[in-house]
């Protein structure tokens, strides 16, 4: 299946969905369908959107099995399978409510928390296995920034590079 009839209803929805969608890959989709509708073969599709042949042909046998439900839902990505997202809800209320304390109060040998002490705090406090990578995504949607904190010689003026001719 190559082509595809629109009728006008569906054509203003998908220019609609072209226009003003934030989801990139459905407004791909939704070109790739005008553009079926208009004409185009599906290798000029592929290679304008730089996706694969078989990447047309699918979201067009998607499009024309899926008439039963509304038009933006036809164009949306499918539920997908595969490991679900375990760590994203569970965390970051838990994160959250230890950042801001002393890891020295709760026996760590720390001033200061860091994404691998926090895999060790979750795994130890709640049993939850989480990799650092989790830890940091955690930290980055609570909008947190943190550094580690730097050391600064004391005996040295700021200033000390200047006295020396540098």
């Amino acid at each position: 299946m190559t082509y595809i009839e629109l009728n006008s209803k569906e054509r203003i929805i998908l220019q609609q969905i072209i226009s003003s969608s934030s989801d990139a890959r459905q407004v791909i989709r939704a070109y790739a369908l005008v553009w079926l509708d208009e004409g185009y073969s599906v290798g000029e599709i592929a290679q304008i959107l730089s996706v694969s042949r078989q990447s047309v042909y699918n979201w067009a046998i998607r499009f024309h099995h899926r008439q039963d439900i509304e038009l933006q839902l036809r164009v949306a990505d499918a539920p997908r399978s595969g490991r679900p997202c375990t760590a994203k809800d569970v965390i970051d209320p838990l994160i959250e409510e230890v950042i801001d304390s002393d890891p020295r109060n709760l026996g760590y040998n720390s001033t200061v928390w860091t994404a691998p002490l926090l895999v060790v705090y979750l795994n130890s406090k709640y049993d939850i296995d989480v990799s650092t990578d989790s830890v940091s995504r955690a930290i980055a949607r609570l909008r947190m920034k943190w550094k580690r904190p730097r050391h600064n010689l004391a005996m040295r003026s700021p200033t000390w590079r200047q006295a020396k001719g540098g």
